[in-house]
């Protein structure tokens, strides 16, 4: 996988916790599950290490580490008694930040109502990993305009060097004359405005929201424990506001209320009817961002077309010219 393939960070966060949740699906205590993630330097024996490594061996190396500090400081806090939430939390940093803390939420609310966390972990680690499809979507929309991109720059090295061969300085004239050196600068304006441009295309198309749908999880697991409406609300405010889970809608819509209402007017469970919903919006979130992936390497040609490639004719072709003319214009 890291062989010509650049693997999202976040696919290490959706690796941990799809882990966390086969072993607790399988009857290791919470204490435990945390131990047997941590490398053999820890204690551990050499089979689980190497678990460890194959499972997380996709995911970026500076990942690796950052995931290792959460793993042990988790380790920890679970051995000690401590909340393993603030564990997890406290070490989370970097553009994985926000999915560690969906973690944290996630745990803590499963521990305080006392419901089964295996099945959330699942959904999350799903949730975790389409975003990261998404992130590779982007990737692939961006290989075409950056290849181009980077053959574009080549050629005023090509045109300096043809130039050159057929006897004419275009060096000379691009840095040792007014019009090479007023060439050279709108060159590179225009080449960091394309740099600038494609960064902001780019960062409005990467998601927004790296735990969609997670305050509904964080209520359905709530309400799995067997507790009241009122309870589960306090248990997700409480943990969405510790760990900082936004609500996920830029409207005053809480979808929360909207299927706890339905819920009631049913009669049905609320706890499946809040997966359902956290399920439709995870599927809504991926949806988004491959139609920004697609729509991307369509906009990224935009900065190639009037930015890079006029660079190129002030950097690559008008020193020629102007060289061309000088040696003409001096036979005469």
């Amino acid at each position: 996988m890291r062989h010509g393939e650049s693997v999202p960070p976040i696919e290490e966060v959706a690796a941990v916790t799809q882990r966390l949740a086969v072993l607790l699906s399988a009857g290791v205590s919470p204490v435990s599950a945390w131990g047997y993630l941590l490398p053999t330097s820890d204690g551990l024996p050499a089979a689980t290490s190497r678990t460890v490594r194959r499972a997380g061996s996709p995911a970026a190396g500076g990942a690796e580490i950052a995931t290792t500090g959460i793993l042990r400081a988790a380790a920890r806090a679970a051995a000690r008694g401590d909340s393993v939430a603030d564990a997890i939390a406290g070490q989370a940093c970097g553009e994985t930040e926000s999915a560690w803390r969906g973690l944290a939420a996630a745990w803590q609310v499963a521990t305080q109502a006392g419901a089964p966390l295996a099945g959330c972990l699942r959904e999350l680690a799903a949730s975790l990993r389409d975003l990261a499809q998404v992130q590779r979507d982007l990737e692939v929309a961006l290989a075409t305009p950056r290849a181009t991109a980077r053959l574009v720059m080549v050629l005023p090295v090509i045109g300096i060097l043809f130039g050159s061969l057929m006897g004419f300085d275009s060096v000379h004239t691009l840095f040792a004359t007014v019009p090479g050196l007023l060439c050279l600068a709108g060159g590179g304006v225009l080449m960091a405005a394309a740099a600038g441009w494609s960064r902001a295309l780019v960062h409005r198309a990467a998601p927004t929201e790296l735990t969609p749908g997670l305050r509904l999880e964080l209520m359905a697991i709530a309400m799995s424990g067997g507790g009241s409406i009122d309870r589960s609300r306090a248990f997700v405010h409480a943990a969405a506001e510790r760990y900082a889970i936004g609500s996920g809608t830029e409207s005053g819509d809480d979808p929360i209320e909207r299927v706890l209402d339905l819920s009631t007017r049913a009669g049905v469970p609320a706890a499946e009817l809040l997966r359902s919903e956290a399920e439709q919006v995870r599927r809504d979130a991926r949806s988004a961002g491959q139609r920004r992936a697609g729509t991307l390497s369509v906009t990224l040609m935009l900065p190639l077309g009037l930015c890079v490639l006029p660079a190129f004719m002030l950097v690559g072709v008008v020193p020629l010219l102007i060289s061309v003319l000088s040696s003409t214009l001096a036979t005469f």
